[in-house]
């Protein structure tokens, strides 16, 4: 998953928006995880509206306040705000695991030509091997909240095994008989893998 990101700088939304500049720090922070590409603006008012939803969501599946482990789950907020100050006073209120690409990086703008990004606010879920696991799920995660994730999780592990049980948990559950079902309603899109595998990009300039 981290291959994404190859040669980029990612930055932790803290104060002191610490950078993963290294294949290693990359790995750490995004391997062995479900990845949310979060697409929004802080001049979008239905990103304003949904910005408190997201960032309550994933507050609840890996704060330890509220898990007694967090969950293999990242997020990068890919920011379609016109400026920088913008982006900054949006990331203000959100949490600090948050990753986020620097204002000037043109990956920006790439991702969201390269997942067919048509509105905002949009949350790609990826797997930990990098295919799509849903292109938009802004709708489920404000109507179904954290419960989410274990539908995911499941999903992605069926689909490619993706997942290493994380350490220190016991033997993992057994599989759930809903897997055919989520087998249909999660098909992982490798279209979206053999784009970046040709350079990726194509298509007409950024919907935003």
């Amino acid at each position: 998953m981290a291959s994404l990101f190859s040669g980029r700088v990612l930055i932790r939304n803290n104060g002191a928006q610490d950078e993963l500049d290294t294949e290693v720090e990359l790995s750490r922070w995004l391997e062995n995880r479900l990845v949310l590409l979060f697409f929004g603006a802080g001049s979008c008012p239905r990103c304003q509206a949904f910005a408190p939803v997201l960032r309550d969501f994933f507050v609840r599946l890996t704060d330890e306040f509220y898990v007694l482990q967090a969950a293999q789950l990242a997020l990068v907020y890919v920011s379609q705000d016109p400026t920088e100050e913008q982006q900054d006073l949006f990331l203000r209120d959100m949490p600090k695991k948050w990753l986020f690409l620097p204002f000037k990086d043109d990956l920006r703008r790439d991702l969201g030509r390269r997942f067919s990004v048509e509105r905002l606010p949009a949350v790609v879920v990826l797997t930990p091997g990098g295919d799509v696991l849903t292109r938009d799920a802004a709708e489920e995660i404000g109507r179904r909240g954290p419960a989410c994730f274990a539908s995911w999780r499941e999903a992605a592990d069926v689909l490619d095994r993706s997942f290493l049980q994380p350490e220190g948990l016991d033997d993992p559950a057994p599989r759930s008989l809903t897997e055919p079902l989520r087998r249909r309603k999660y098909r992982v899109d490798r279209a979206a893998r053999g784009a970046r595998g040709r350079g990726g990009g194509g298509g007409a300039g950024a919907p935003f």
